[in-house]
């Protein structure tokens, strides 16, 4: 067998044309192929395709015998390969010769004008539809990507696009594909018309859809950018608000897009049918519920001689699933029945049970930890293989891993078990986040101008679940380094141990302010005792030494703890303190997430104790934070703190413990550390030994994000105060503040920024307005 790879530079030979008889074999017995023995056979025209690959598709080989048949067969296989665009088959002499014309290969595909999508995006989905680079060109896939690229731009509202196609041919029998994209503008809605609705106004429906006509955030958002995919969500919330307000036979029947000719305005249009607003009459339960009819019963919250809610009876499904789930029946269905009296305007509910079989776990894996040891996430799981499901223990696993903080996402499935059919695999997915966090906090007053605080700390060290962290401060005013280091599972059984080493120096700035250095070194080493899956008991102790040193401008109660600790009678000088701080405090964590809450509480007690060392006294500390959404989308935040300080056995309390209030973290919109009794002399706040701190926030997503939790804006009221140690706590000398404020966990670490305004400061008050804290991630 020969190959020849320019036919046209043969000496001219007389051939029968095999193939255009074959073509017309249908027009009689006289174009027919006279049958040969094929002696060789021989490829012309070939440039890329090898000839081994055409010899691969003929039905003949030399020695045997040629005819209509085979003929016909070799055409159809090599038209087939898609490589050719015309074949011919003739005999010369008993050697067959194929003649083709290949089709030409993609060199190269590109794009100009594209602004809406990113190239390599483009490419890879033109690739899925045969045009790609070395693939065979084809004017009909050309075509189908013509009209995918519009379809793509069509998506995003760009109806306007305009796809110019260039092919052009190039050596080596080659094209190269130039998609020219004209964009145009983008088609905004500009009306959204609602027919057939009567219980709720046009205003209220509208409110409820992502689509919208441009307006002051829609340029953000892009939320009037018209989109098939969000259509058929807004139609979606249409119908469950219907549904969760009584109307089981509500439903859009009908949905109008029309653009206006210069195809730069949308107007949509929904037809709503909603028939009438049902009670529910009864509800029962049928089916199999192991002799828990009466628990399973506690569990329904859709209520009869009450409107119907369409979200109670998806409640009730899953309510009564997951406390099946509980007892091992992972797949436990529930369904609803209804039965509708029109007449009466009545539906009466029947939920059938079907608890499927008991199922057990044959594993739990985890993927997506690049970082974390897998020893870290298993630690904190509460379902175990090898034994029954439990619903309530997944998702105790789940809280728990996402608790860690390690991770932006964890989603948990349990599908069943491939080939059996009572078991499951728990599939725990998590998402990395950096967990290192350089953090910067700042604000900016009239009086001090730019400030700010500096700390570092890696939370999952190496991925082993330890935290380390250093403390570097090398202001002018507060020099600090500090090193810490926690292990939450220092024993197999999750205790956690903790320690710490510390040098802080502290003197005022010298403005207003006495001058005064306070300079404490210790350290401290804190163990914590897990009693329930949500409350954790630590017991710890320290050593410190402070010395505080005074001159003639420090502050009256900086001057009288000098005076009372071994220091000069003038209270000018230094005083030094050694103490042994012996600690016990309890902690209750059940929040849904430690990075972004939206449920669930976050509790703290802190009592501390120094009745060896020389400044003999106690604190308290207590914290609780409380998570709820009120909607799918709003969630109200609150805080509040109580701390309280007191010397023991006729010693003051220590004047360096003192708590303060003002700025982020306490009472914004009022300078950091600022509030309570100032120094007569020189208006500078001194802290007190009893503090109250109150804060109200409605957290909301930011607009065009979604669902996204990392991105947030805020609403929010604080209040609080300090005092004296031989003060009485008067709630008429609290101050408060109101603002709106941004959450954002960013690429490169969190950021926090807040606006507030003072609602009832007085003459002397320190206020600062706009506050800001922010980190870099690592």
């Amino acid at each position: 067998m020969k190959s020849q790879p320019d036919r046209f530079a043969l000496p001219f030979i007389r051939r029968s044309l095999i193939g255009a008889a074959v073509l017309a074999m249908c027009a009689g017995p006289a174009l027919a192929v006279n049958p040969f023995v094929v002696k060789d056979i021989r490829v012309e025209g070939i440039q890329r395709t090898e000839a081994g690959t055409v010899f691969s598709y003929l039905p003949v080989r030399v020695g045997e015998t040629f005819d209509d048949a085979k003929a016909s067969s070799a055409i159809k296989a090599l038209y087939a390969t898609g490589f050719f665009k015309d074949i011919r088959l003739e005999e010369e002499n008993g050697v067959l010769v194929v003649l083709v014309e290949e089709r030409p290969a993609i060199s190269s595909v590109d794009f100009t004008g594209t602004k809406e999508f990113e190239k390599d995006m483009l490419v890879k989905a033109l690739s899925e539809i045969g045009v790609a680079q070395t693939r065979i060109f084809d004017k009909a896939s050309v075509d189908r990507a013509e009209q995918e690229l519009k379809r793509q731009y069509l998506s995003h509202g760009l109806y306007g696009v305009k796809i110019t196609t260039t092919v052009t041919p190039i050596e080596r029998n080659r094209v190269t594909i130039m998609f020219n994209v004209d964009e145009g503008e983008v088609a905004k809605i500009k009306g959204i018309n609602i027919i057939g609705n009567k219980a709720f106004s046009d205003k209220q429906l509208r409110q409820l859809l992502e689509l919208r006509p441009s307006g002051w955030f829609t340029w953000y958002s892009k939320a009037d950018q018209y989109s098939k995919q969000k259509l058929t969500g807004d139609l979606e919330t249409i119908k469950s608000w219907y549904l969760n307000h009584g109307y089981l036979e509500a439903n859009v029947e009908s949905t109008q897009v029309s653009i206006t000719p210069d195809k730069r305005d949308i107007y949509l249009t929904l037809n709503i049918t909603e028939g009438e607003q049902y009670t529910v009459s009864s509800v029962k339960l049928e089916g199999e519920m192991f002799g828990r009819e009466e628990e399973l019963k506690e569990l329904i919250v859709l209520q009869p001689g009450k409107t119907y809610v369409g979200d109670l009876q998806e409640a009730t499904n899953k309510l009564i699933a997951d406390r099946l789930g509980t007892f091992g029946y992972a797949f436990a269905n529930v369904t609803a029945n209804p039965e509708l009296n029109r007449e009466k305007r009545e539906v009466a509910f029947t939920f059938f049970v079907d608890p499927g079989k008991r199922a057990y776990v044959r594993h739990m894996n985890i993927s997506g930890n690049t970082v974390t040891r897998d020893e870290v996430i298993r630690r904190e799981f509460r379902q175990f293989e090898s034994s029954w499901y439990d619903a309530n223990r997944v998702k105790l696993s789940r809280d728990r891993v996402d608790r860690l903080g390690y991770f932006k996402d964890v989603k948990v499935e349990t599908p069943e078990s491939p080939g059996t059919s009572d078991q499951v695999d728990v599939n725990i997915a998590v998402e990395e986040k950096p967990t290192g966090n350089f953090m910067i906090g700042g604000a900016f007053s009239q009086s001090e101008k730019f400030t700010f605080t500096a700390s570092i700390s890696q939370a999952n060290f190496a991925g082993s679940g330890n935290t380390v962290g250093i403390e570097l401060n090398t202001s002018k005013y507060n020099r600090t380094i500090a090193f810490s280091q926690t292990n939450p599972y220092f024993t197999d059984d999750g205790i956690s141990r903790a320690f710490s080493l510390y040098l802080r120096t502290s003197r005022p700035p010298a403005l207003n302010i006495g001058s005064y250095t306070v300079r404490q070194m210790g350290g401290n080493l804190t163990f914590g005792v897990p009693f329930s899956e949500s409350d954790t008991v630590y017991f710890g102790a320290g050593l410190e030494r402070t010395e505080l040193e005074t001159d003639l401008t420090s502050p009256t109660i900086y001057q009288t703890f000098v005076r009372q600790n071994g220091g000069p009678e003038s209270g000018i000088g230094k005083a030094t303190t050694n103490a042994i701080p012996l600690t016990a405090a309890w902690g209750r964590d059940t929040r849904d997430s430690a990075v972004t809450p939206t449920r669930g509480r976050f509790q703290r007690a802190n009592f501390e104790i120094d009745a060896i060392g020389d400044a003999k006294y106690y604190r308290m500390v207590y914290e609780h934070q409380w998570w709820k959404p009120l909607t799918r989308w709003m969630t109200l935040a609150l805080r509040g703190e109580f701390d309280y300080g007191k010397g023991i056995g006729g010693s003051a309390y220590p004047v360096f413990k003192n708590f303060y209030a003002g700025g982020i973290g306490s009472v914004r919109g009022y300078e950091s550390s600022s509030l309570g009794v100032v120094d007569p002399r020189y208006y500078d706040a001194i802290g007190g030994s009893k503090r109250i701190i109150g804060n109200a926030e409605l957290q909301f997503p930011f607009p065009g994000s979604g669902t996204d939790r990392s991105l947030r804006w805020f609403t929010f009221v604080d209040g609080g105060q300090v005092f004296q140690e031989d003060a009485k706590i008067r709630y008429d000398e609290f101050r408060y503040s109101a603002g709106i404020g941004l959450s954002w966990i960013s690429p490169v670490g969190p950021l926090k920024l807040s606006y507030a305004k003072p609602l009832n400061s007085l003459p002397g008050d320190r206020l600062e307005r706009f506050q800001f804290q922010m980190g870099t991630g690592f």
